[in-house]
């Protein structure tokens, strides 16, 4: 274990003997590093946070903060859980639960760049890239492989479908379905194709996902209309993902779709 002289640990913290920790960091006596974990300079980890094997926290990163909540009571007990082989760069902000028990979870292989901001309660899955200056919302759920361009910024109680991406720049206050592309103020502009075949999608999967996207986006009948449509179909599993996601979407609903004008709006 390589540890900074200047770095301060409260001595009931738990730290891994082989991880390194940089100059002036300072670790709370709740806290647990995992195996191998790399903690750049000046960072702040704080409350109960528990960190797996192989992360790195960048220089300035602080993790384990008091929520950005006007109702929270800072004597509730709450925190926050980090897999293994996380990047959490410079200056990255992850917030402890708000409610009594409740954790901020971030999963495993993650890559979050420089300034992301990870608010209460948001559940990050696995091998997720946020990009610089992403502004995540208190509850908010992002699923696996979703790529969030640099500067979005995500209302509370949303959710990032698996392998959607976002245009940078972008904002969000409604669901955005698995598998698309997502750009502007809460649009919709196309199914991920990209992702789709990096990620080792059948093209039959993959113009499924185009029938199920025509079926929601372009048909002409509304989303219970299409949910209704696609009950009377036999799916496949990666279809059925992308409907049920759907049907689960809270009273804020989805994306809406932004096709042909979308040029006209840039």
């Amino acid at each position: 274990m390589s540890i900074h002289p200047t770095a301060i640990i409260d001595p009931k913290a738990q730290i891994a003997a082989n991880a390194d920790i940089g100059a002036y960091s300072v670790i709370g006596p709740q806290v647990v590093v995992g195996e191998k974990c790399l903690i750049g300079s000046h960072a702040v980890i704080e409350g109960d946070v528990q960190m797996g094997e192989h992360n790195v926290i960048g220089h300035g990163a602080a993790i384990g903060s008091a929520p950005q909540d006007l109702s929270f009571g800072f004597q509730t007990r709450s925190g926050v859980r980090i897999g293994e082989n996380n990047t959490i760069r410079e200056y990255c902000t992850i917030h402890r639960g708000t409610a009594e028990g409740s954790v901020t979870t971030i999963g495993d292989k993650n890559f979050l760049m420089v300034g992301a901001h990870v608010g209460h309660n948001c559940t990050i899955g696995s091998s997720v890239v946020i990009a610089n200056n992403c502004l995540l919302g208190g509850y908010v759920e992002i699923q696996d492989h979703a790529f969030l361009g640099g500067g979005c910024v995500f209302h509370q109680f949303i959710r990032v479908g698996r392998l959607a991406i976002t245009q940078g720049g972008s904002a969000f206050s409604v669901d955005i379905p698995p598998f698309i592309m997502a750009a502007l103020l809460n649009y919709s502009i196309g199914l991920n194709v990209v992702g789709l075949k990096r990620a080792g999608f059948t093209r039959e999967q993959r113009d499924e996902l185009k029938a199920a996207f025509k079926l929601v986006y372009t048909s002409g009948l509304n989303t219970t209309q299409a949910l209704a449509r696609a009950a009377e179909k036999n799916w496949g599993t990666v279809a059925r993902e992308f409907f049920d996601f759907i049907a689960s979407a809270k009273k804020r609903g989805i994306c809406a779709y932004r096709g042909n004008d979308r040029k006209r709006a840039d």
